[in-house]
């Protein structure tokens, strides 16, 4: 099975630099498939078939070429290419036209994130960014950057500042330290269903911290433990997840999550972050449950100043997907204080 990214080279180098390179020579541009899109990242598979796949490919070009390349696209594109519409509609746009999105460099990146990376990216825009939001500006493969200024683009965004990494960690730390203990309370009250929502929610946040830790941007839910399963704390912490989720007791469920939490903690000190002696987790006051030791109040200590007082990334304290997916607005949020 060819592969989105697969089609959006061929359609690149068959079709598209063919036009350009006859109609204007010389012309400067970065060709990729980036945005929207399983196969931007790498995962489409037969399923992603069936809306908003195809023909798709990001042209970026200087301002001033935007309309004038967009309408010569659409004058001079065939009909059909390797046996596909070049011409079609989308889940966000009912016209049948042809998806080759044309922007600039910076305008490819505003659409996605809310913010120009270039002069808005202080602490709060950091922070406001979601990693699905990052990954459709840096997943994609590049085909051609002519120009060198996407380049340029992807590696200012490849991770956090490392004060802000750790502001971000230890943000995420608290979210599992102020849950944790709730699953064996909920389960020794009886209330198994409860202690497992928990359980899930706690796996989701261990997840995605495990790939905080490996300096990897979370993508959006569908595909987190698809994310999770390529970084080396799986290797250590997914097993406990897996007992967690499969545990028929609450007794159970809280032991594995805590020996996620603890395998997590131990590849953090793997990694040359701050770590505290020992483990990560100690029973909770007198209660037959785990919780968590001071690990964000560590990593919040060496973070520094700067970034004290800060709100959490915008992803660990908002999880309204109209609200994730309008990049204004988080932005918006963020430099409110959430």
């Amino acid at each position: 099975m060819i592969t989105g990214i697969d089609l959006a080279r061929a359609y690149h180098d068959d079709v598209v630099r063919p036009l350009l390179a006859a109609w204007r020579p010389g012309l400067r541009y970065a060709a990729a498939r980036l945005g929207s899109g399983s196969d931007v990242l790498g995962l489409d598979d037969e399923t992603s078939r069936d809306h908003d796949w195809g023909l798709r490919l990001t042209l970026l070009v200087d301002e001033a070429d935007v309309e004038a390349v967009d309408a010569h696209l659409e004058a001079a594109l065939p009909a059909e290419h390797a046996g596909l519409p070049v011409r079609f509609a989308t889940t966000w746009d009912p016209v049948v036209r042809h998806r080759v999105e044309v922007a600039t460099p910076r305008g490819l990146a505003r659409s996605r994130l809310g913010l120009d990376p270039i002069s808005d990216l202080d602490a709060a825009g950091w922070l406001s960014l979601t990693g699905q939001s990052v990954l459709e500006v840096t997943a994609g493969a590049v085909f051609h950057d002519g120009p060198g200024e996407l380049t340029a683009l992807r590696q200012r965004l490849a991770w956090y500042p490392d004060d802000l990494w750790l502001h971000v960690l230890a943000a995420e730390w608290a979210r599992v330290g102020q849950e944790l203990p709730f699953v064996g309370r909920t389960g020794a009250r009886g209330d198994d269903l409860g202690s497992r929502v928990l359980a899930g929610r706690l796996a989701g946040s261990l997840m995605r911290l495990g790939l905080l830790l490996e300096r990897r941007w979370p993508p959006y839910p569908k595909w987190l433990g698809t994310a999770f399963a390529g970084t080396p704390a799986s290797t250590t912490a997914g097993p406990h997840l897996d007992r967690a989720l499969a545990a028929p007791s609450w007794q159970e469920r809280d032991a594995a999550l805590g020996d996620a939490c603890d395998a997590l903690h131990e590849r953090q000190r793997e990694a040359g972050l701050p770590a505290l002696d020992g483990l990560a987790t100690e029973p909770f006051f007198a209660r037959p449950s785990r919780g968590l030791r001071g690990v964000p109040e560590l990593l919040r200590d060496a973070a520094g100043p700067d970034v004290r007082g800060l709100p959490a990334a915008v992803e660990q304290w908002v999880d309204a997907v109209d609200v994730l997916m309008d990049g204004p607005r988080r932005v918006a949020l963020t430099r409110a204080g959430g």
